[in-house]
Parts: C-alpha cells; structure tokens; sequence
C-alpha cells in the first residue's frame, strides 16, 4: 500500500476471528485510498479504538463474545462524529438490526473485493462525518413548510397552520387550519 493521505479512507477491522481480519487486511490492501487504522476482536476494543483513532468506517463483525456488533454500532451511533458502519458477517440474519443501528452496508462472509469496495465507496460519499462538516459549515434555515402528498400533487403546508400529524401504519396524515390532508 502507498503512504497515506488526507483522501484516505480510515478503515478499522473488527471481528473476533483472526483469520478473518486478515481476510480483510488483505482486501484492503488491495484498494486505492483506503488506510488500516487498526483491529479490534471485540466490540468493546472497537469502541476504544474509533475513541481514539477517529476512523471513516469501521468493518464490523455481527458475533463476538461479549459485545456484539450490533450493541457497538448503536454505541457509535451516539458519538458527535461516528464512523460509517459496514458489517462483515456470515450472517444473514442480522440484517435489519444493522441497519436499525445505522448501518450503511452489510457484507456477508466470504467477502468479495468488489463488494467490499463499493460499500467502502458509499460510505466514502456517505460517511456521517463528512455530512456533519457540511452541515457545520452552513447553518439550516428553520423549515417554515410540510410538503405532503395529496393524490398526484404535492401540497406545501405552513408550520403554523399544522394542528397535529396522525400516523397510522404506512400513511400520515396532516390536519391543518385549512384542510385535511
């Protein structure tokens, strides 16, 4: 691998299995613009080291003794800057609890190098410290409107004139001063 730059992706492998985060090195050492900032085998050496090390991305193993995968993403999750998660997992099980735990890829074993740098290239163009750079820079204008479907149209509604919002399984509905939407 060349020397690392400001563009690279700081990468950081967990999983409890050796073999399998020298699965990984391995990929990674064959990508362009990614950089190893370390391993971990459990989720809580995980948590420690995205503490210290600030990485882009970490690739997380679903079953580890002790805390999971699962539990240290959503632990991430609450960090100012948390890394983008991508699971690495033999197990397709899992999935839905990653992505409730703010998973933005989910990989299963055998990893392929195709697969791995597409999610590393999403979460390259996604990664939430990147997003909250960009949002830190400019301030967000107070939203002063809903828009909500109505039929074929789309209707902007003023905030003040919204009285209350009723979920009721897939659809919202918006009451209003005016209408009923």
């Amino acid at each position: 691998m060349t020397a690392a730059t400001d563009t690279d992706l700081n990468v950081l492998i967990v999983d409890d299995e050796a073999p399998a985060r020298a699965r990984l090195r391995s990929l990674l050492d064959e990508l362009p613009n990614v950089r190893i900032s370390g391993e971990a085998a459990t989720g809580e050496e995980a948590i420690e080291l995205a503490l210290s090390g600030s990485p882009d991305v970490l690739l997380l193993d679903v079953r580890m003794p002790g805390m999971d995968g699962i539990e240290a993403a959503r632990h991430l999750a609450q960090l100012n800057k948390p890394p983008a998660v991508i699971f690495t997992t033999a197990y397709d099980e899992y999935a839905i609890n990653a992505f409730d735990a703010h998973a933005i890829g989910y990989l299963l074993k055998p990893i392929r190098k195709e697969k791995l740098e597409a999610a590393l290239t999403r979460a390259a163009q996604l990664s939430r410290p990147q997003i909250q750079k960009l949002t830190a820079a400019r301030p967000a204008e107070p939203r002063t409107h809903v828009a909500a479907r109505h039929r074929e149209s789309l209707k902007l509604i003023p905030l003040e004139e919204v009285i209350y919002f009723l979920a009721d399984q897939k659809y919202t509905t918006v009451r209003h001063s005016r209408a009923r939407i």
